[in-house]
């Protein structure tokens, strides 16, 4: 049985914990916040670095950069020389290059694994996973993957492939998010019934399940969060950096970027971006 550690237990590392566990395998978590991690019902260390000792596998779902390179500068250490690190957190491609160095310095295999999807494919086992790393280890974590999602791309063998596909499926889904928000306040602030424009791309060409899913969640005003905006504020940031540094325009995702962060309350759903576009 393949043996697992998944640090990280926030809304996309608890689904992805209890997946896991349904496919089989055995899995050990931990959480800086300890409750969140024990509200599993799965094993809790509750130190990391006896969360990774001895696991085939150890896979990270942390918020961004530093918090992964936080937790993993004192779980590396304890490691064994055979166990592969899968990095399914979204931090950009300058993070990635750091992430990949550390797993280095300590002799460390490191597979660059960002995820699509949110709340409820975590939960189901259902995101898609973006890879890149070694041919070598593919067959050692498929079983990790395969417990996570509907579909695995293989973007490339060097660490950075499947955060670039990452960035660029996020830069689309941002740009869906707020395009929505911006039909449905137009629509609003023109007096006509914003479920008028949703029915109008409903089942056409202009349709998106994701649009409709989020234009509702926008008029009912709840924002559950699937996606939190901080998690949008951050991935626009480091979608930003990424297209500057390719010589790509950046001021379109820099509007996105302001927008979900003044959009108020940050653990709220990304669909509050609505609030940052309806008049004061």
């Amino acid at each position: 049985m393949t043996t697992v550690a998944l640090l990280g237990t926030g809304i996309m590392g608890a689904g992805m914990a209890r997946s896991l566990a349904r496919a089989g395998l055995d899995v050990t978590v931990w959480n800086r916040s300890a409750d969140k991690a024990m509200a599993l019902g799965l094993p809790v260390a509750d130190d990391v670095a006896d969360a990774v000792r001895d696991k085939d596998v150890v896979v990270t779902m942390l918020f961004d950069a530093g918090s992964v390179a936080a937790v993993m500068r004192d779980a590396l250490p304890a490691m064994g020389a055979h166990a592969v690190w899968v990095q399914t957190s979204t931090v950009g491609l300058d993070g990635t290059e750091e992430l990949a160095g550390l797993a280095a310095e300590h002799g460390v295999a490191y597979v660059d694994a960002p995820v699509l999807g949110t709340r409820q494919p975590a939960e189901n086992g259902q995101l898609t996973v973006l890879a890149a790393g070694p041919a070598a280890v593919r067959e050692r974590i498929a079983p990790v993957l395969d417990g996570i999602s509907a579909r695995t791309v293989w973007a490339g063998a060097e660490p950075g492939a499947g955060h670039r596909l990452k960035l660029v499926a996020n830069a689309w889904v941002l740009s869906l998010v707020a395009g929505t928000a911006q039909s449905v306040a137009l629509a609003e602030g023109l007096g006509i019934d914003p479920r008028q424009f949703l029915g109008l791309i409903e089942g056409g060409p202009l349709d998106s399940g994701y649009a409709q899913l989020k234009g509702n969640a926008m008029l009912s005003g709840d924002f559950t969060t699937a996606f939190a905006l901080s998690g949008a504020t951050k991935d626009a940031g480091l979608i930003r950096a990424a297209a500057a540094s390719a010589g790509v325009a950046t001021e379109l995702v820099a509007v996105m970027e302001r927008l979900f962060a003044r959009a108020g309350d940050q653990d709220d759903d990304m669909a509050a971006v609505i609030r940052a576009i309806r008049p004061a």
